[in-house]
């Protein structure tokens, strides 16, 4: 028993919000939140006001937590650099109503606008190659405290 909470005591604390428990919980699965410090790709380039929100989670890879995020159409097919990795971290001050969603674990999608939410299970998000994850796990991205605000 004391090595098990020697082993619990070493984890780091991610933590678990009431609101993403509530959604786990609503979707019968068990929460998978991304751990600190882990990125998201993040399109950047997409306007806060453009909707809607479009949230895909892959498998982790590396220090991606699996998360790609974009407002409004689909994903241009022909931008490598769409996606730009953003610490999870700092993704609420881009996306809070998309932080009660970050526990659900890989395959999950979520698809949020004012008075609408869409929220489902894809395998073939788990079973894909994930390009792009693999790319942001060889970036030597800074500690989101070392990064400018």
């Amino acid at each position: 028993m004391c090595d098990v909470i020697e082993w619990r005591r070493r984890l780091p604390a991610f933590g678990v919000s009431a609101a993403q428990r509530d959604v786990c919980r609503r979707f019968a699965v068990e929460p998978s939140p991304p751990g600190q410090r882990t990125t998201v790709g993040f399109a950047l380039s997409r306007p806060r006001e453009l909707e809607p929100l479009n949230a895909l989670r892959h498998p982790i890879v590396g220090d991606s937590n699996g998360w790609f995020v974009w407002r409004g159409a689909a994903i241009p097919q022909d931008d490598d650099t769409f996606f730009a990795p953003l610490h999870v971290e700092h993704l609420e001050e881009h996306t809070a109503e998309l932080v009660p969603y970050l526990a659900l674990p890989p395959g999950w999608g979520v698809v949020l606008a004012p008075a609408y939410e869409d929220v489902w299970y894809d395998e073939t998000l788990v079973n894909v190659e994930v390009k792009t994850a693999r790319f942001l796990a060889t970036l030597d991205l800074p500690a989101p405290d070392d990064l400018p605000r």
